[in-house]
C-alpha cells in the first residue's frame, strides 16, 4: 500500500520587485519503477510522478517530466524572477492521473 504523496515547497518569505528567487519543491512519493518484485515474486506496478508543473498567475513557466529512473521523493530547485504579486501553483501528476497540488501567494515588497 502506498502512502498519500505529500508536496512541500519552499519560497522566500520576502521578495522584492525584479528579484530572482530560488524555489524548492519536493514530493514524498515512492516512485515505483515497475521493475521490482514483491515478496511473492510478482511485479510491483509502475507508479511514478511523471509530470511537474509550476505556474505563476495561471501561466506555466517551469515543466519537468520524469521517467522510471527517477529516485523516490523527487526534489526540484529552480529560479523565478518576480515582477508582480500573484500566486504560484505547483502540480505533480501521477501515472494513474492523480494530481497533487500546492500553492503559494507572492506579495512583493
Amino acid at each position: 500500500m502506498f502512502d498519500i504523496p505529500t508536496p512541500r515547497i519552499k519560497v522566500p518569505d520576502t521578495i522584492r520587485f525584479g528579484e530572482t528567487i530560488e524555489i524548492k519543491a519536493l514530493i514524498s512519493h515512492d516512485m515505483e519503477s515497475g521493475q521490482r518484485r514483491n515478496k511473492d515474486g510478482e511485479l510491483i506496478p509502475r507508479r511514478i510522478i511523471n509530470t511537474f508543473t509550476c505556474s505563476f498567475n495561471s501561466t506555466p513557466f517551469f515543466i519537468a517530466t520524469f521517467g522510471p529512473g527517477i529516485s523516490a521523493n523527487p526534489f526540484l530547485s529552480f529560479y523565478f524572477r518576480a515582477t508582480e504579486s500573484g500566486v504560484l501553483n505547483f502540480k505533480w501528476v501521477d501515472d494513474d492521473g492523480s494530481e497533487y497540488t500546492a500553492r503559494h501567494e507572492i506579495h512583493l515588497t
